[in-house]
């Protein structure tokens, strides 16, 4: 999507950090080498004691500062958003490296057609990444872009509404005509955000044409905690849980991989396969069920203690 002499669609990218590390450095580095440059650099620090604000600003952003305990997924996205003097809302976080120069140029391109309310792009796994996760960032991102929108629902159901806030851009004046994100939230900002934006009659287009490098290896544990927060997340949000019992795709990722990996003759993966899944099902029932739950409990098993309190306070972390 070219810029016109007005300089219309302005981008405004986004990055929530938090003791991000040098890392960071190259990552403006590459956003502010992009074939479409960003207006503007945006980040939200939540009190880091590594020197990231110090850094970020001396890569050109614009930095704001917020306590820890002031975070969540939803309000500090909109609160950034806030701030911001673009036309394009570019979501990133401070762990997706741009592998090319038309990163943005391939996130803004689709939103020229007003039938598509947001973009999401492709994460490639890390080079070490363990063959599971490389496995399931293949499934989740595939070769080929796609247009999702209501149409797709009774095949797909919720994955209808998968988008991430890890590459991720929408128009300003979209953003706010769907309510921004929720908020506080404690997993899910981006799917609730697509899942508005679809049933409002619009699509949500996946560019496999914009790429980041991005991956986690978590262990079981983490896996259950983060699971258990997808699970609370949903629960809290009744109006798109039904869409959760449409359509069989964590069936399909875990066949996937199993051919996958019967394929490449690692055999000795398929045990941690069956272990991930567990920590994976249990996590989330529990989280569906957190309500029922003590809450100290509850505490233990989130991923995001700190933004546990703040869904206390609204009355959706505490138990019945």
């Amino acid at each position: 999507m070219p810029i016109d002499e007005q300089g219309s669609n302005r981008i405004s990218v986004i990055i929530p950090t938090y003791n991000a590390g040098p890392s960071l450095e190259e990552l403006l580095t590459r956003l502010q080498g992009q074939t479409l440059p960003p207006l503007e650099i945006i980040v939200v620090d939540s009190s880091s004691s590594d020197g990231t604000a110090e850094l970020a600003q001396r890569g050109g952003a614009r930095v704001f500062t917020i306590l820890q305990s002031e975070f969540d997924h939803g309000g500090t996205r909109n609160y950034a958003a806030a701030q911001a003097k673009g036309d394009i809302l570019v979501f990133m976080t401070q762990d997706a490296m741009p592998q090319e120069g038309q990163l943005l140029e391939a996130l803004a391109r689709p939103l020229a057609d007003k039938k598509v309310a947001c973009v999401y792009g492709r994460q490639l796994a890390r080079p070490d990444a363990a063959v599971l996760e490389r496995l399931a960032r293949s499934f989740n991102y595939p070769e080929q872009s796609m247009m999702k929108d209501q149409s797709d629902l009774p095949r797909m159901g919720i994955k209808t509404f998968f988008c991430s806030n890890v590459c991720s851009a929408i128009r300003k004046d979209m953003f706010m005509e769907m309510g921004r994100f929720p908020e506080p939230v404690i997993f899910n900002e981006d799917l609730f955000m697509a899942a508005k934006c679809v049933l409002a009659g619009y699509g949500i287009y996946y560019s496999a044409e914009a790429k980041v490098i991005h991956s986690h290896d978590y262990s079981l544990q983490q896996q259950f905690r983060r699971f258990f927060d997808n699970g609370v997340s949903m629960r809290n949000n009744d109006w798109i849980y039904a869409y959760s019992k449409v359509g069989n795709e964590g069936k399909r990722m875990l066949l996937n991989q199993l051919k996958a990996l019967h394929h490449e003759r690692k055999w000795h993966w398929i045990p941690v396969m069956i272990a991930e899944s567990f920590a994976k099902i249990a996590g989330y029932q529990l989280g569906k069920h957190h309500r029922k739950l003590p809450n100290a409990l509850c505490v233990r098993f989130s991923m995001h203690r700190k933004i546990w309190d703040k869904l206390q306070q609204t009355g959706k972390g505490l138990p019945m």
